[in-house]
């Protein structure tokens, strides 16, 4: 088993940056893409960025290109998302989640192991 646990959410108004991790532990291996998801009250969960187990392909989803960024540290089997320029539309729990392969993913069905969320909530 894997556990993923996310951490860095908070309350920040709008422009403002967070900074999220999540923390591999159990049977991990760096073999593996991640990725970052959102869910926003009364919605479906969406894709956010992607990152592959290299670390050298990256996606994002449109909403969030250009203010978000996904890195990771395979030394520390830990996976971060960099928001910045923060909206109140980015108001979510936000997931990580380990892909089923080492190559980058956009669709929840490509993932097989998820956190359990850490809230971000973007005032105006």
């Amino acid at each position: 088993q894997v556990q993923l646990v996310e951490s860095g959410g908070g309350l920040v108004q709008a422009g403002g940056s967070l900074r999220l991790s999540c923390a591999a532990s159990g049977r991990t291996s760096n073999n593996y893409a991640m990725g970052w998801f959102r869910r926003a009250p009364g919605k479906e969960r969406e894709f956010v960025a992607t990152i592959s187990w290299t670390g050298v392909n990256t996606n994002y989803a449109d909403s969030v290109k250009g203010r978000f960024t996904i890195s990771r540290d395979n030394g520390k089997n830990t996976v971060y998302l960099q928001m910045n320029s923060l909206k109140p539309e980015d108001t979510a729990v936000y997931y990580c989640a380990r892909a089923r392969s080492g190559t980058i993913a956009a669709v929840n069905r490509m993932y097989d192991y998820w956190g359990q969320g850490t809230q971000v909530t973007v005032s105006s």
